[in-house]
């Protein structure tokens, strides 16, 4: 049975930082919800009800579509460890894109990558843990080098240039904003 708290507690912050990764999840009024993996040291715990992440370059952008028309947001941790658990948090988020004003404060939590595209700010409102006890074990080999290498072998044309072909819209053909913020 799942437990519901209204912040994050010290025990889910250690929870949260011991993991490698994380999964994202939002969903627009209308059309396709999504769901995807995140990795890279790419989120802090800000305080009891607020969390940074930074969205880094992908094949898509659907989280930052959503995000314009329902500010609802849901981020999930699997423990693939000792302690079986699944953690989720529950709120909405802002969007902060370069050049925004709040960028460069944000920002200075991370080692910065040029594969940085958004940070999103959430508020949550609510914590739910649940037991994992039917997730498998894992072992963490590392982090991908991949992304980062690709971003740091581009030019900041090539990297924009891949932004307005390949996340100006979402699946669902909502514009994102994506080129026109970043590049301002």
């Amino acid at each position: 049975m799942g437990k519901q708290f209204d912040q994050i507690s010290e025990d889910h912050r250690a929870f949260i930082e011991a993991q490698h990764l994380f999964f994202s999840g939002t969903a627009a009024t209308e059309g396709k919800v999504n769901v995807s993996p995140k990795g890279m040291d790419s989120l802090r715990v800000k305080g009891p009800n607020r969390v940074i992440w930074v969205n880094y370059t992908g094949s898509g952008n659907e989280t930052v579509g959503h995000l314009q028309d329902n500010p609802r947001m849901t981020l999930m941790w699997c423990s693939f460890t000792k302690r079986p658990m699944i953690l989720r948090l529950y709120g909405t988020a802002k969007l902060v894109h370069r050049g925004h004003p709040e960028w460069d404060a944000l920002i200075a939590d991370f080692e910065v990558t040029r594969a940085a595209r958004q940070i999103y700010d959430m508020s949550v409102q609510m914590v739910q843990t649940s037991c994992g006890y039917s997730i498998p074990y894992f072992d963490h080999v590392g982090d991908r080098p991949t992304l980062r290498t690709w971003a740091e072998g581009k030019s900041d044309d090539e990297i924009e240039a891949y932004w307005r072909d390949r996340n100006s819209q979402t699946l669902d053909g909502v514009p994102t904003g994506t080129f026109e913020a970043n590049t301002k």
